[in-house]
């Protein structure tokens, strides 16, 4: 008798787990796909479809349209389908990912774990923004045979989770403009909404505009539309095809702040509608006598973000600084050979020039002073000085010093320079920090730091500023780093070490990363700047050369010489 149990308990297991798989190859879950609508029904998984194939299936179903995750639900469990909450955090995972049997044995032939083998790349956070984070997948799953002999989920993992072409063809990003104070500009916020049903998109942006900025600059830009200001109803379209949006709290309101807020949210609705915008408070005009708007109707907030035309920028060659227009050196010691000069960056307005000089003893020095005249020696020096970077709307010079401090440089009325602290722990303390360049609007920093791009945000005024919420962007695919800097408020151009793709562009936060053509240029190229509306000039080992998007092929900047670095003025 006990030989026949034995053999009986044999033939259950075997028939268990008869036909699974021992493990999946990765494999690229496709962006087509034919999605349901709210209203319809959702159907069943493929019949008798074994443990993996239901794991990549249930991934892939994620952001089907519908309501209340429907597709997904479809692979899971009667129980389970019932009580699954998942929370608004969204992991994105890489295209091509694995699903294998956990090797730890389980007591019920029937009940299995399959683990997803892959890269989490990052997440959408419970504001909709975007944070990098490249780490292999920790999602366990367990799937349980039913009685009808069909495999099922039982406990879907707290988070949604989605393949990064699922989640382009989803979800739109939309830069949701915050007020900077400092700069008197409006600053973008890199958010992430749901891109169906498009009528939808002007009600849900609206309401990320009132959530406030995200966590990355949060300190850094303030909320016009905080409490006690609500939205009234959900953005509604007109017959004529005019978008309402409707406020309340905003009752003895300066007429000031009501012209920011209608410039921040027409600023915002503009990447989403091409609609006039009535703006109502508390149900009359928002500003008076301009109940409705469109984004040319806009003060220039963002005039002071790029350099003028008559400003071509310049160049650090051979110890000196000359123009990139024309190739002729500056006016005064910084041009014409009585300081060694290393770097140098240009003031907005161009009208002030900070130079690093090399000192003698292996040190070099900080200079400030006007383009064209002596500049004075502000008492900063070190064995290395990054690139001066200039913060927008104070004056400040900032450079980094030994590549293990900030030195911020203050100017006072007397002109006379004093240096201030930063408290940049966070940035610092993830490695050595070769360049430093502050965003156009001034509330982020891009930094080289051990060869990777990073971005923090930076907050506070007067004695008290910091560099806070470091993130790495694009640590998988972006290394070799050598130089950075802004193309656009939210968009980045690195210069790298490499020869496929020596020249990319980055989001700001991260999510997207496309490489510039690499014909024409000659390893390694080792300088880069840019700024709104100007060429990009790159700086390799034969010379400059520029372009303006990205499959353009590099031409020779009109006077290039070797060994130079350009710099558009900021």
């Amino acid at each position: 008798m006990k030989r026949i149990l034995l053999a009986v308990l044999c033939l259950v297991l075997v028939a268990g787990c008869a036909n699974v798989p021992l493990e999946s190859q990765p494999v690229v879950v496709s962006g087509e796909r034919q999605g349901q609508g709210s209203g319809d029904v959702v159907p069943d998984p493929e019949k008798d479809i074994d443990p993996l194939t239901l794991v990549r299936g249930f991934i892939g179903a994620t952001l089907k349209p519908g309501q209340n995750n429907a597709a997904a639900r479809a692979y899971l469990d009667d129980q389970s389908r019932a009580a699954w909450r998942p929370n608004r955090s969204l992991t994105i995972i890489q295209n091509t990912f694995g699903t294998v049997y956990d090797p730890a044995p389980q007591p019920d032939p029937n009940t299995l774990v399959v683990n997803v083998r892959g890269f989490d790349i990052g997440t959408l956070d419970q504001s909709s923004a975007f944070v990098p984070d490249y780490n292999a997948a920790a999602l366990r799953i367990k799937v349980r045979k039913q009685a009808n002999g069909q495999w099922r989920i039982t406990d879907p993992p707290p988070d949604l989770y989605a393949t990064e072409s699922d989640f382009s063809e989803n979800y739109t990003a939309v830069p949701v403009n915050f007020y900077s104070e400092q700069s008197a500009t409006f600053v973008p916020d890199r958010r992430y909404v749901v891109a169906k049903p498009q009528s939808g998109l002007p009600s849900r942006v609206v309401n990320l505009l009132v959530s406030g900025p995200s966590t990355s600059l949060a300190g850094s830009v303030k909320n016009l539309l905080a409490e006690p200001v609500e939205v009234d109803t959900n953005v509604k379209s007109l017959d004529d095809g005019t978008l309402v949006v409707a406020l309340t709290g905003l009752s003895g309101a300066a007429d000031d702040i009501r012209n920011l807020i209608a410039a921040q949210i027409v600023l915002t609705l503009q990447y989403v509608t091409s609609a006039r915008i009535r703006i109502l408070a508390d149900g009359a005009p928002l500003v008076a006598n301009h109940p409705d708007w469109r984004a040319n109707e806009l003060p220039a907030y963002d005039a002071t973000l790029s350099p003028r035309r008559e400003l071509p920028g310049l160049m650090t060659v051979g110890g000196r600084v000359r123009s990139l227009d024309d190739g002729a050196p500056v006016g005064g010691p910084a041009g014409n050979g009585g300081y060694d000069v290393v770097s140098a960056a240009q003031s907005i307005d161009g009208k002030r020039l900070a130079v690093v000089e090399r000192e003698g003893g292996g040190k070099v020095g900080l200079r400030i002073g006007d383009l064209g005249h002596d500049l004075a020696s502000v008492g900063l020096s070190g064995t290395t000085l990054s690139r001066p970077t200039w913060r927008p709307g104070t004056g400040e010079v900032w450079t980094v010093v030994d590549q293990a401090s900030i030195g911020r440089m203050v100017v006072n009325q007397n002109n006379q320079w004093t240096a201030l602290s930063v408290n940049a722990t966070d940035l610092i303390q993830q490695g050595g920090i070769t360049e430093l360049r502050f965003s156009r609007d001034g509330a982020r920093v891009a930094a080289v730091v051990n060869s990777q791009l990073w971005v923090a945000s930076v907050t506070g005024s007067g004695d008290s500023v910091a560099l806070r919420e470091p993130r790495l962007l694009q640590p998988n695919d972006l290394k070799e780093v050598v130089d950075v800097d802004w193309l656009a408020q939210d968009t980045l151009v690195a210069a790298t070490k490499s020869t496929s793709q020596p020249v990319v562009r980055v989001t700001v936060d991260g999510q997207r990363m496309d490489a510039f053509n690499s014909s024409n240029l000659t390893p390694q190229v080792h300088g880069v700047t840019a700024a709104p509306g100007r060429p990009i000039v790159v700086a390799d080992a034969s010379g400059l050369w520029t372009a303006s998007v990205l499959g353009e092929v590099w031409r020779p900047q009109n006077h290039s010489m070797k060994d130079a670095d350009p710099f558009y003025p900021g």
